[in-house]
Protein backbone atom coordinates (compact mmCIF):
# COMPACT_ATOMS: atom_id res chain seq x y z
CA UNK A 1 0.00 0.00 0.00
CA UNK A 2 1.45 3.36 -1.08
CA UNK A 3 2.09 5.89 1.60
CA UNK A 4 -0.04 9.03 1.53
CA UNK A 5 2.10 11.89 0.22
CA UNK A 6 2.90 14.29 3.02
CA UNK A 7 1.94 17.90 2.42
CA UNK A 8 4.79 20.38 2.84
CA UNK A 9 4.65 23.08 5.50
CA UNK A 10 4.67 25.71 2.74
CA UNK A 11 1.53 24.25 1.16
CA UNK A 12 -0.15 24.14 4.56
CA UNK A 13 0.70 27.80 5.12
CA UNK A 14 -0.58 28.74 1.67
CA UNK A 15 -3.82 26.84 2.25
CA UNK A 16 -4.32 28.44 5.64
CA UNK A 17 -3.69 31.93 4.27
CA UNK A 18 -6.03 31.27 1.32
CA UNK A 19 -8.72 30.19 3.78
CA UNK A 20 -8.09 33.34 5.80
CA UNK A 21 -8.52 35.51 2.70
CA UNK A 22 -11.81 33.79 1.87
CA UNK A 23 -13.16 34.05 5.41
CA UNK A 24 -12.05 37.69 5.68
CA UNK A 25 -13.94 38.48 2.48
CA UNK A 26 -17.05 36.80 3.95
CA UNK A 27 -16.56 38.93 7.09
CA UNK A 28 -16.42 42.06 4.89
CA UNK A 29 -19.66 41.12 3.12
CA UNK A 30 -21.42 40.54 6.43
CA UNK A 31 -20.09 43.79 7.87
CA UNK A 32 -21.71 45.65 4.95
CA UNK A 33 -25.06 44.34 6.19
CA UNK A 34 -23.97 45.40 9.66
CA UNK A 35 -26.78 45.49 12.19
CA UNK A 36 -29.53 45.56 9.56
CA UNK A 37 -30.76 41.97 10.09
CA UNK A 38 -30.96 42.56 13.85
CA UNK A 39 -32.71 45.89 13.32
CA UNK A 40 -35.24 44.18 11.05
CA UNK A 41 -35.79 41.43 13.64
CA UNK A 42 -36.27 43.98 16.44
CA UNK A 43 -38.78 45.93 14.33
CA UNK A 44 -40.69 42.74 13.47
CA UNK A 45 -40.91 41.83 17.16
CA UNK A 46 -42.05 45.35 18.07
CA UNK A 47 -44.69 45.31 15.31
CA UNK A 48 -45.95 41.91 16.51
CA UNK A 49 -46.24 43.31 20.06
CA UNK A 50 -48.06 46.46 18.85
CA UNK A 51 -50.39 44.37 16.67
CA UNK A 52 -51.25 42.15 19.63
CA UNK A 53 -51.92 45.21 21.81
CA UNK A 54 -54.05 46.78 19.09
CA UNK A 55 -56.14 43.61 18.76
CA UNK A 56 -56.64 43.56 22.55
CA UNK A 57 -57.71 47.22 22.62
CA UNK A 58 -60.11 46.75 19.68
CA UNK A 59 -61.63 43.73 21.41
CA UNK A 60 -62.11 45.74 24.63
CA UNK A 61 -63.65 48.64 22.70
CA UNK A 62 -66.07 46.25 21.03
CA UNK A 63 -67.03 44.83 24.44
CA UNK A 64 -67.66 48.33 25.83
CA UNK A 65 -69.84 49.24 22.85
CA UNK A 66 -71.79 46.00 23.19
CA UNK A 67 -72.33 46.77 26.87
CA UNK A 68 -73.68 50.23 25.93
CA UNK A 69 -76.15 48.61 23.51
CA UNK A 70 -77.13 46.07 26.19
CA UNK A 71 -77.74 48.79 28.80
CA UNK A 72 -79.81 50.83 26.32
CA UNK A 73 -81.93 47.73 25.72
CA UNK A 74 -82.32 47.31 29.47
CA UNK A 75 -83.55 50.93 29.71
CA UNK A 76 -86.03 50.34 26.91
CA UNK A 77 -87.34 47.19 28.61
CA UNK A 78 -87.62 49.01 31.96
CA UNK A 79 -89.54 51.87 30.34
CA UNK A 80 -91.95 49.42 28.70
CA UNK A 81 -92.46 47.71 32.05
CA UNK A 82 -93.05 51.09 33.72
CA UNK A 83 -95.76 51.88 31.13
CA UNK A 84 -97.51 48.60 31.89
CA UNK A 85 -97.44 49.29 35.61
CA UNK A 86 -98.72 52.83 34.97
CA UNK A 87 -101.67 51.38 33.05
CA UNK A 88 -102.30 48.86 35.84
CA UNK A 89 -102.65 51.69 38.37
CA UNK A 90 -105.98 52.55 36.77
CA UNK A 91 -107.33 49.15 37.72
CA UNK A 92 -106.12 48.81 41.31
CA UNK A 93 -108.73 47.61 43.81
CA UNK A 94 -106.96 48.41 47.07
CA UNK A 95 -103.97 50.08 48.68
CA UNK A 96 -101.99 46.83 48.76
CA UNK A 97 -102.14 46.51 44.97
CA UNK A 98 -101.34 50.21 44.55
CA UNK A 99 -98.29 50.02 46.83
CA UNK A 100 -97.11 46.86 45.05
CA UNK A 101 -97.28 48.56 41.64
CA UNK A 102 -95.53 51.64 43.02
CA UNK A 103 -92.64 49.49 44.27
CA UNK A 104 -92.33 47.85 40.84
CA UNK A 105 -92.23 51.26 39.19
CA UNK A 106 -89.55 52.44 41.62
CA UNK A 107 -87.56 49.31 40.84
CA UNK A 108 -87.77 50.00 37.08
CA UNK A 109 -86.65 53.61 37.65
CA UNK A 110 -83.67 52.33 39.64
CA UNK A 111 -82.87 49.90 36.81
CA UNK A 112 -82.96 52.80 34.35
CA UNK A 113 -80.70 54.94 36.54
CA UNK A 114 -78.25 52.07 36.99
CA UNK A 115 -78.16 51.39 33.25
CA UNK A 116 -77.64 55.09 32.50
CA UNK A 117 -74.76 55.16 34.98
CA UNK A 118 -73.20 52.10 33.35
CA UNK A 119 -73.65 53.66 29.90
CA UNK A 120 -71.69 56.72 31.01
CA UNK A 121 -68.93 54.53 32.46
CA UNK A 122 -68.67 52.46 29.28
CA UNK A 123 -68.69 55.61 27.15
CA UNK A 124 -65.74 57.00 29.14
CA UNK A 125 -63.91 53.68 28.76
CA UNK A 126 -64.71 53.63 25.04
CA UNK A 127 -63.28 57.12 24.58
CA UNK A 128 -60.13 56.15 26.48
CA UNK A 129 -59.73 52.97 24.44
CA UNK A 130 -60.30 54.88 21.19
CA UNK A 131 -57.44 57.24 22.11
CA UNK A 132 -55.23 54.26 23.01
CA UNK A 133 -56.06 52.59 19.69
CA UNK A 134 -55.19 55.75 17.75
CA UNK A 135 -51.89 56.05 19.63
CA UNK A 136 -50.92 52.39 19.07
CA UNK A 137 -52.07 52.50 15.44
CA UNK A 138 -49.88 55.57 14.88
CA UNK A 139 -46.86 53.77 16.34
CA UNK A 140 -47.66 50.66 14.33
CA UNK A 141 -47.88 52.63 11.07
CA UNK A 142 -44.60 54.40 11.83
CA UNK A 143 -42.78 51.16 12.72
CA UNK A 144 -44.22 49.40 9.66
CA UNK A 145 -42.95 52.17 7.37
CA UNK A 146 -39.57 51.95 9.10
CA UNK A 147 -39.51 48.16 8.66
CA UNK A 148 -40.39 48.43 4.97
CA UNK A 149 -37.52 50.87 4.46
CA UNK A 150 -35.08 48.61 6.35
CA UNK A 151 -36.26 45.55 4.39
CA UNK A 152 -35.72 47.37 1.11
CA UNK A 153 -32.24 48.38 2.24
CA UNK A 154 -31.43 44.85 3.37
CA UNK A 155 -32.88 43.33 0.20
CA UNK A 156 -30.75 45.64 -1.92
CA UNK A 157 -27.58 44.67 -0.04
CA UNK A 158 -28.51 40.98 -0.08
CA UNK A 159 -29.12 40.98 -3.84
CA UNK A 160 -25.64 42.43 -4.33
CA UNK A 161 -23.78 40.11 -1.95
CA UNK A 162 -25.83 36.93 -1.44
CA UNK A 163 -24.49 35.11 -4.51
CA UNK A 164 -20.89 36.01 -3.65
CA UNK A 165 -21.31 34.97 -0.01
CA UNK A 166 -22.77 31.58 -0.93
CA UNK A 167 -19.93 30.82 -3.35
CA UNK A 168 -17.32 31.95 -0.83
CA UNK A 169 -18.87 29.84 1.93
CA UNK A 170 -18.67 26.87 -0.42
CA UNK A 171 -15.01 27.68 -1.15
CA UNK A 172 -14.28 28.08 2.56
CA UNK A 173 -15.65 24.61 3.19
CA UNK A 174 -13.67 23.14 0.28
CA UNK A 175 -10.42 24.73 1.43
CA UNK A 176 -11.05 23.62 5.04
CA UNK A 177 -11.43 20.00 3.94
CA UNK A 178 -7.92 20.08 2.44
CA UNK A 179 -6.29 21.24 5.66
CA UNK A 180 -5.40 18.95 8.55
CA UNK A 181 -8.05 18.83 11.28
CA UNK A 182 -5.76 20.02 14.06
CA UNK A 183 -4.70 23.04 11.98
CA UNK A 184 -8.33 23.89 11.14
CA UNK A 185 -9.25 23.60 14.83
CA UNK A 186 -6.38 25.93 15.77
CA UNK A 187 -7.33 28.35 12.98
CA UNK A 188 -10.96 28.62 14.13
CA UNK A 189 -9.90 28.93 17.77
CA UNK A 190 -7.63 31.87 16.93
CA UNK A 191 -10.29 33.48 14.70
CA UNK A 192 -12.85 33.35 17.49
CA UNK A 193 -10.45 34.87 20.03
CA UNK A 194 -9.36 37.92 18.01
CA UNK A 195 -11.55 40.93 17.28
CA UNK A 196 -10.92 41.20 13.52
CA UNK A 197 -11.06 37.45 12.82
CA UNK A 198 -7.46 37.36 11.50
CA UNK A 199 -5.92 34.02 12.44
CA UNK A 200 -3.25 33.94 9.71
CA UNK A 201 -1.30 37.16 9.08
CA UNK A 202 1.77 38.18 7.11
CA UNK A 203 4.86 39.95 8.41
CA UNK A 204 4.53 43.63 7.52
CA UNK A 205 7.48 45.99 8.07
CA UNK A 206 9.03 43.61 10.54
CA UNK A 207 5.89 43.26 12.64
CA UNK A 208 2.98 40.85 12.94
CA UNK A 209 0.02 41.98 10.80
CA UNK A 210 -3.00 42.77 12.93
CA UNK A 211 -1.09 43.13 16.20
CA UNK A 212 1.94 45.19 15.09
CA UNK A 213 4.31 43.64 17.60
CA UNK A 214 7.88 43.53 16.25
CA UNK A 215 9.16 40.11 15.16
CA UNK A 216 12.85 39.36 15.85
CA UNK A 217 14.99 39.10 12.66
CA UNK A 218 15.88 35.46 13.36
CA UNK A 219 12.18 34.57 13.65
CA UNK A 220 11.45 36.44 10.43
CA UNK A 221 14.05 34.32 8.65
CA UNK A 222 12.47 31.13 10.01
CA UNK A 223 9.04 32.30 8.82
CA UNK A 224 10.43 33.10 5.35
CA UNK A 225 11.98 29.62 5.13
CA UNK A 226 8.48 28.08 5.41
CA UNK A 227 9.87 25.02 7.18
CA UNK A 228 7.57 25.14 10.18
CA UNK A 229 4.39 26.81 11.36
CA UNK A 230 5.23 29.74 13.62
CA UNK A 231 2.78 31.75 15.71
CA UNK A 232 3.01 35.26 17.11
CA UNK A 233 3.85 35.00 20.81
CA UNK A 234 1.67 38.01 21.62
CA UNK A 235 -1.55 37.26 19.70
CA UNK A 236 -1.24 33.55 18.90
CA UNK A 237 -1.79 34.24 15.19
CA UNK A 238 -0.15 32.02 12.57
CA UNK A 239 2.53 33.98 10.70
CA UNK A 240 3.48 33.88 7.00
CA UNK A 241 6.07 35.85 5.09
CA UNK A 242 5.08 38.88 3.03
CA UNK A 243 6.04 37.34 -0.34
CA UNK A 244 3.84 34.28 0.23
CA UNK A 245 0.97 36.54 1.28
CA UNK A 246 1.31 38.66 -1.85
CA UNK A 247 1.34 35.59 -4.11
CA UNK A 248 -1.75 34.13 -2.48
CA UNK A 249 -3.62 37.45 -2.58
CA UNK A 250 -3.06 37.64 -6.35
CA UNK A 251 -4.23 34.05 -6.77
CA UNK A 252 -7.34 34.49 -4.62
CA UNK A 253 -8.26 37.76 -6.32
CA UNK A 254 -9.33 35.82 -9.42
CA UNK A 255 -11.55 33.57 -7.28
CA UNK A 256 -13.21 36.60 -5.67
CA UNK A 257 -13.88 38.15 -9.10
CA UNK A 258 -15.53 34.93 -10.32
CA UNK A 259 -17.75 34.73 -7.24
CA UNK A 260 -19.28 38.17 -7.82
Amino acid sequence: MAKKKEISVEKKLRSLFDLQLIDSRIDEIRSVRGELPLEVEDLENEIASLTSRLEKFNSELQDYQQQIVLQKNNIQVAKEEDKKYEANLKNVRNNREYNSIQKEQEYQKLEIELSEKKIKEFQVKSEQRTLSIEEVQGKLDERTDHLNAKNEELSSIMSETEKEEKLLLKKSKEFSENIEKHLIAAYHKIRSSVRNGLAVVPIERGASGGSYFAIPPQTQMEIASRQKIITDEHSGRILVDEKLAEEERDKMLSIFKKSK
